[in-house]
């Protein structure tokens, strides 16, 4: 990393505290982190410049509920591994796309569909068509208890924390995900390339009112159909390797796993899912020894389940619709339309 862009403890409070507020003003955050409004503006836009951290709408917990994700594991031959990853970036419905190391699954994806119907078109007429797919295994996500917009840096001290206040809950209405309109998944639209856009710039974007806009943001996350997500690179992180472990948990242990799953703080996304291996689970860790040490950790703390398999993942190619170089650096976008 150049002397330019290098990451501060500031830069590192700032994403820590955009992961709680994703939409504060400059203003709020300002007197919490000790600097000016100006100098979190500077700050963000070098972050967001050089690809160490975004922000953006994603689907909000009552997606899970009431629309379709899925778990895809791709196989392919060696040689065709970026070839074929770049080509499943540009689908829409592949939200996520990792290379994985080699030895058994090639990319691991995640899938949003409206319906079960509609996510098994996409793998059985669109993804296993595809030239150099040779296997393809689909893992339907039964419960989300975990996933990255809950996923903290753990930057700010614990005053910080308490003048944040919690993050709103959301999720009184599942329903909601029913009644959207031309609207509503335009404002969406706009928002995943580009969380921050302000309410003056989305009310020109779409032809509407600011006021319009407060009213229609304010439903659509109270209602848990979309939240908002910082991610970051791993040069800000410095958690380089992610790992997902599958694993093997009697059916009445499931929804109790989560609790101690997903309370490590590497923890970035637990499932259960559909198969004869009902639990997955992803980390983002430190180094490849940290994934050993895990798999121990979670086997000590939870006799019941047992670990089926590993994957490393060794490159993201797309997240949530965001592009990312071979250093995780984001770079662009590639449209996903999962409301």
């Amino acid at each position: 990393m150049k002397d330019s862009d290098a990451v501060s403890e500031l830069d590192l409070a700032l994403v820590h505290a955009l992961q709680i507020r994703p939409r504060a003003a400059w203003s709020e955050l300002a007197p919490l982190l000790g600097v000016s409004a100006v100098t979190l503006a500077r700050r963000w836009e070098r972050l967001t410049g050089q690809g160490l951290a975004w922000l953006s709408a994603v689907p909000g917990p009552a997606f899970s509920r009431t629309r379709c994700t899925a778990f895809v594991l791709v196989s392919c031959p060696p040689a065709a591994r970026e070839r074929l990853a770049a080509r499943v970036a540009t689908l829409s419905e592949a939200v996520t796309v990792e290379l994985t190391a080699p030895g058994g699954t090639d990319l691991l994806l995640d899938v949003l569909a409206p319906d079960p119907a509609a996510l098994n078109r996409f793998v059985t007429e669109r993804l296993a068509l595809l030239p150099d797919v040779t296997g393809v295994e689909c893992l339907f996500a039964t419960s989300l208890y975990a996933e990255g917009s809950r996923w903290r840096l753990g930057s700010l001290d614990s005053a910080q924390l308490s003048a944040l206040g919690p993050p709103g809950t959301g999720d009184r209405d599942a329903d909601a995900l029913l009644t959207l309109d031309a609207l509503d998944r335009e404002l969406l639209g706009a928002l995943v390339p580009d969380g921050r856009l302000g309410l003056a710039e989305l009310a020109l974007r779409t032809g509407t009112s600011a006021a319009t806009v407060r009213r229609r943001l304010r439903r659509l996350t109270a209602s848990g159909v979309a939240t908002f997500r910082c991610d970051v690179a791993p040069a800000l992180s410095g958690l380089p390797v992610a790992v997902t472990f599958r694993g093997r948990a009697p059916v009445r242990d499931v929804n109790g796993l989560h609790r101690t799953l997903a309370t490590l703080p590497e923890c970035r996304l637990v499932a259960a899912v559909t198969g004869a291996s009902n639990v997955l689970a992803t980390y983002w860790l430190r180094d490849m020894g940290a994934v050993q040490h895990r798999e121990t950790a979670l086997c000590a703390r939870l006799p019941s389940l047992r670990i089926t398999d590993r994957v490393v993942g060794v490159r993201t190619v797309k997240r949530m619709g965001h592009l990312l170089d071979a250093d995780g650096r984001r770079t662009g976008t590639s449209a996903i339309h999962p409301w």
